[in-house]
């Protein structure tokens, strides 16, 4: 079993430290990696933080639009992608991903109910699930319901052949358990 993460962001950040102190190697890669096409990186999974679609904290989405065909082929050969909230009503806010999402910006704490037969259910263990702090929730998606909150999901799952995508507007870090199986497999994906 590999384990290893890249976590993209325009700098580094206090997430990428609690990654590593998780067990993880993980790699910065900025927005003008993903979008330069000779950049290469093996990984088991890839990360990104809340307020990538919000131009106030981030550069992100203009190069995950631009990458869209390389994280769709990353996925597809089994690569495991971790988004968080777009913190951003942008209507294009997660075109870039293979599948069909809409999101709506709304801040705060939600009591979130969680079917526990995903293994991405483990996100948020040992948190108490009836005051978890959310940017926001889904109004239109294609994939399936991991949590939600008043029947609004906050967090999705969907495969697209040997790999996995999870969108969540949850505003916590991931639990240690979620995150060392998250990035855990046979083999590292080329990016």
């Amino acid at each position: 079993m590999t384990c290893r993460a890249g976590i993209i962001w325009d700098s580094k950040i206090l997430f990428s430290r609690y990654i590593e102190e998780c067990g993880i190697p993980c790699e910065h890669i900025t927005p003008h990696m993903i979008a330069a096409p000779f950049y290469r990186g093996r990984f088991v999974a890839l990360i990104i933080p809340t307020g990538f679609a919000n131009s106030d904290y981030s550069c992100l989405l203009p190069a995950l639009k631009a990458s869209a065909s390389r994280i769709r082929r990353f996925v597809s050969e089994g690569g495991r992608l971790l988004v968080f909230g777009a913190a951003s009503e942008r209507d294009d806010a997660y075109s870039w991903l293979p599948i069909r999402l809409k999101y709506r910006h709304a801040y705060g704490g939600r009591n979130l109910e969680f079917d526990q037969g995903y293994p991405c259910a483990a996100l948020l263990e040992g948190y108490d699930n009836s005051n978890i702090e959310c940017d926001g929730y889904f109004t239109v998606n294609e994939a399936s319901v991991v949590a939600s909150s008043c029947g609004n999901p906050v967090m999705i799952s969907h495969h697209i052949g040997r790999g996995e995508i999870v969108v969540t507007t949850v505003h916590e870090y991931p639990s240690r358990t979620f995150l060392k199986n998250f990035c855990s497999a046979p083999e590292e994906t080329l990016f």
